[in-house]
């Protein structure tokens, strides 16, 4: 015999349904986009945006991303987020220029925008840096020089040539080796997409076109792992030098073989709740004073100035350089 339900508990289950759906239309939505879903970089922000949602009942947050470095997909979620008129974007830009337009349509429906990597970001409230980011890329490239006995052939490697943090490190780091004669920069800012098999294959072309390099800058955080399989397969771990942005789980075996000598990082967990707690504060309001405390490790003293638009710039000391001996002290 099948239940009918009564029409009483039909017209409650839908009323229930509807305030269930208005309550959490009552509180404000803070939508974080990154340049690519499903690598590690990003699924350790998203397991800050998580915590951070957890920890603010106050507020719905999540994640979202294109499946490839594409910043022409990036720009459609942002298109969708802002027709859905979502509260707060907190957007990592794959290409700072190609959302100008769609960052610039938010704010005036009264969005608030936050970004981060993209220093250069007019239409933004807040862009927050995890560190100065001339200061990263020299540090980068200062361990390198310290590694090849500053000498010999090097080249870098980029996310893509529109991402503004790896440009930025890559030219303070060109603008460091440029102290030591001996150093060589060859075949500057390679694109990687943030493909490890993409960065494998091109680190393979570069060694056979030049035999005799002896170092390798990079940005994107899958770089230091095609990079470094190249340099194991090819015999060369502890004989070329490989200084990178990357994590300590992923980087962990070609740290251990000599393949990738050191790695710099942020990390990323941190960088969601940063983002995420600037947007509250946003939306309450809140003035982003010089100094402030984020609560987050690495951004308790952040400093703000004015940024190229009509908004912030937050800096914060948040850079770790980690090698061989300690980068078991951060396992993420």
């Amino acid at each position: 015999m099948q239940f009918v339900p009564h029409k009483a508990c039909l017209v409650g289950a839908v009323l229930a349904a509807t305030v269930g759906t208005l309550a959490a239309q009552d509180k404000p939505t803070i939508a974080t986009v990154v340049k690519i879903s499903g690598i590690p970089w990003f699924n350790r922000m998203e397991t800050g945006v998580k915590e951070f949602a957890a920890s603010t009942p106050t507020v719905n947050a999540s994640q979202s991303g294109p499946a490839t470095a594409d910043a022409a997909q990036q720009l459609k979620i942002i298109d969708d987020l802002v027709a859905r008129k979502v509260n707060a974007l907190a957007v990592v830009p794959m290409d700072p220029a190609v959302i100008e337009g769609a960052l610039k349509r938010a704010m005036d429906r009264g969005i608030v925008v936050v970004t981060h990597e993209a220093d250069n970001q007019k239409n933004t409230q807040a862009n927050i840096e995890a560190f100065d980011n001339a200061a990263y890329g020299t540090a980068l490239n200062e361990r390198l020089a310290s590694c090849m006995g500053k000498q010999g052939k090097w080249t870098s490697f980029v996310g893509s040539l529109g991402s503004r943090t790896h440009l930025q490190w890559v030219d303070a780091g060109a603008k460091n080796a440029a102290k030591y004669p001996g150093m060589q920069l060859v075949d500057a800012k390679n694109e990687s997409f943030d493909d490890a098999n993409k960065t494998y294959e091109k680190a393979k072309e570069i060694l056979r076109k030049h035999p005799d390099i002896k170092g390798f800058q990079s940005s994107a955080g899958n770089d230091v792992i095609g990079i470094g399989r190249a340099i194991e397969e090819a015999g060369l771990a502890g004989k070329v030098c490989l200084v990178g942005t990357g994590l300590p789980n992923p980087s962990a075996k070609l740290l251990e073989s000599g393949a990738i000598t050191a790695i710099g990082f942020w990390d990323p967990k941190d960088a969601g709740l940063a983002m995420n707690k600037v947007a509250k504060l946003l939306l309450e309001k809140k003035p982003l004073t010089n100094g402030i405390d984020l609560g987050v490790k690495g951004y308790d003293k952040v400093t703000v100035t004015k940024g190229p638009g009509q908004g912030l710039l937050l800096v914060g000391n948040a850079m770790v350089i980690a090698d061989k001996a300690t980068y078991k002290n951060y396992m993420f």
